[in-house]
């Protein structure tokens, strides 16, 4: 094992300040089992953001470019955490130069380079994986493991849905969201979210059908200065077209049950609202990302009138709590922003060289990166053919 590792983010939005601070608490999860954890660089063209994300987490320095950061030696570890369209060249060059990349989700804005970039993660003397965060949250991964040991049974339906509303504003300011082709929008967002989710619960999807992708608001103000991920600003008079979706559904088949899918950037109301619902042979569960402390569960007794679902409060019997957060007491609870730090922690052990039969599961290699972009894919060519079955 190293002495030590060297930490960089590049981007420094909203995301990219969640992986910062990610890096920042992982060695502090569970027993003191990595090496030094040295927080080396923020990266980021704007230097007013980098720098201030720099100081705010303690890491040494601000870097205006990632080829500064892939020349670095000082640098062992690195998060890209940019737009979408720019992974590919980033990744790449990091990887050349030996780092070890942790990958915001979707890999790419395009499949072509999506599989072009697990091919380069295949081919690399580092590790390349993908952040899919809410693999970490106890409360999926609990209900999971109630599906795979036989409590719930098999999966006859999944209902799931992701609504956000940073774009329900006609003034939401232009940014890079707003560009790319179909599918590239609400659902790239947080439908990726949702479909490596389901697969994650259910198994793999073998088929999508009924895909549907509606913009609602065609052109939105450019602004009059820099915007930080979903910030809205001052804008001008002056107006560029929206390229691509603010709201997609679908529905899915896996090899067992079947499944139905929306998400929306412009529902009102919904900042980040995450939830499904999984029926099964024995039961059901429910799953609300606003309320991440807890799971809904109905267990079939037979009583029939007395049938319903029951409120479990996640703690230290569930996935990844004991030992994971300085108070794991029963009931002190657990957020998002905790599963950036048990993922960090996750893709730190992994490159320490830790013992996966003793570490956290892995995070999710550039092919499964790839799997889920193939999904929306599928979905746009779906939704481009009138809802036409794609199998997979």
């Amino acid at each position: 094992m190293a002495e030590s590792l060297g930490v960089a983010v590049i981007g420094a939005g909203m995301a990219g300040k969640a992986h910062a601070a990610a890096y920042r608490t992982a060695s502090t999860l569970y027993s003191p089992a990595l090496p030094d954890i040295r927080l080396v660089s923020i990266g980021d063209v704007n230097a007013e953001f980098g720098s201030l994300a720099a100081r705010r987490f303690g890491y040494a320095r601000h870097d205006a470019s990632w080829q500064a950061i892939a020349e670095a030696d000082d640098i062992d570890v690195v998060s890209v955490v940019i737009a979408n369209s720019l992974h590919r060249e980033v990744v790449e060059g990091l990887l050349a130069a030996g780092k070890h990349v942790l990958c915001e989700k979707p890999l790419s804005d395009s499949l072509e380079d999506a599989r072009a970039m697990a091919e380069a993660a295949r081919n690399a003397n580092s590790i390349a994986r993908i952040g899919f965060t809410f693999r970490r949250t106890p409360g999926i991964a609990y209900i999971r493991d109630l599906i795979r040991n036989g409590t719930l049974g098999n999966v006859l339906h999944f209902s799931g849905r992701y609504w956000t509303d940073y774009g329900f504003s006609p003034e939401a300011p232009m940014s890079w969201r707003y560009k790319g082709g179909p599918g590239s929008g609400a659902l790239a967002d947080v439908g990726s979210h949702l479909t490596y989710v389901s697969e994650f619960l259910c198994g793999d999807i073998k088929s999508i059908s009924g895909g549907r992708l509606t913009t609602a608001i065609n052109k939105r103000p450019l602004p009059l200065s820099a915007v930080m991920g979903h910030d809205h600003a001052a804008v001008s008079d002056t107006f560029e077209a929206v390229e691509n979706d603010d709201y997609a559904a679908f529905n899915a088949e896996f090899a067992n049950g079947a499944g139905s899918f929306e998400v929306s950037r412009v529902a009102a109301g919904h900042a980040n609202s995450l939830q499904f619902e999984v029926f099964c042979e024995k039961g059901a569960a429910k799953f609300d990302q606003r309320r991440p402390s807890e799971i809904q569960l109905f267990l079939n007794d037979g009583s029939g009138n007395d049938n319903g679902y029951r409120q479990v409060i996640l703690g230290p019997g569930h996935p990844y709590i004991a030992g994971g957060l300085a108070m794991d007491a029963p009931e002190v609870g657990f957020g998002q922003n905790d599963a950036f730090g048990y993922q960090a922690r996750a893709f730190l052990e992994e490159v320490a060289g830790l013992d996966e039969d003793t570490s956290l599961p892995r995070c999710a290699s550039f092919d499964e990166g790839v799997r889920n972009m193939e999904l929306l894919g599928a979905v746009t060519e779906s939704a481009l053919y009138n809802g036409k079955k794609i199998t997979l």
